[in-house]
């Protein structure tokens, strides 16, 4: 079994974070939430495939 790339997890919690954040600002109807926690999401995906690549590249994953 591999070993756990913790970077990957936390990568994953702050996306499922901002998803979660999206659903809450559309609950309380707030634009800037939604649009806020969008922007987190996009930023964390790329981060997230960015470090994955890297780790490709490098041969670690």
């Amino acid at each position: 079994m591999k070993q756990i790339k913790w970077i990957f997890v936390v990568f994953a919690v702050l996306a499922a974070a901002s998803i979660m954040g999206i659903g809450v600002a559309i609950g309380e109807e707030s634009i800037l939430g939604v649009i806020g926690s969008i922007l987190v999401l996009i930023v964390v995906m790329g981060f997230g495939f960015k470090t994955k690549a890297k780790y490709r590249e490098n041969g670690e994953l």
